[in-house]
């Protein structure tokens, strides 16, 4: 089954790393990918997202029309950083290599692990 990891975080904890921790969580990541891909378990798809200053939101306006704003819909500290899709055998594999996600032990960021729906 597929499942999406949802990479979720504070911004501001890594806008505020300095270069080297930036490196030093970009070798932990590049390692656990590497560890994952040769087990099959990450599938091709998945991004990192950038800034959420740099994002558009589009909803309803009272007219029906399309309205855009600049940033996300809710003013939220902890957002969407990255997805990762998952090849896993059931959620409790899935989780199991979601939890080995090094931002969180280094960044406390959270990861959600969510089943992707197979049409």
């Amino acid at each position: 089954m597929k499942y999406a990891m949802l990479i979720c975080g504070d911004e501001s904890t890594w806008q505020d790393a300095s270069q080297k921790e930036r490196d030093a969580a970009y070798q932990a990541i590049y390692a656990w990918m590497e560890k994952w891909q040769a087990a099959g378990k990450i599938l091709a798809g998945g991004a990192e997202l950038d800034s959420v200053r740099k994002a558009k939101t589009i909803s309803r306006g009272a007219d029906g029309q399309p309205v855009v704003t600049d940033g996300p819909y809710l003013e939220l500290k902890e957002v969407i950083a990255g997805m990762i899709l998952l090849q896993a055998d059931d959620i409790d594999d899935a989780v199991n290599v979601a939890s080995g996600w090094p931002g969180i032990a280094s960044r406390g960021a959270k990861v959600e692990v969510r089943p992707v729906i197979e049409n």
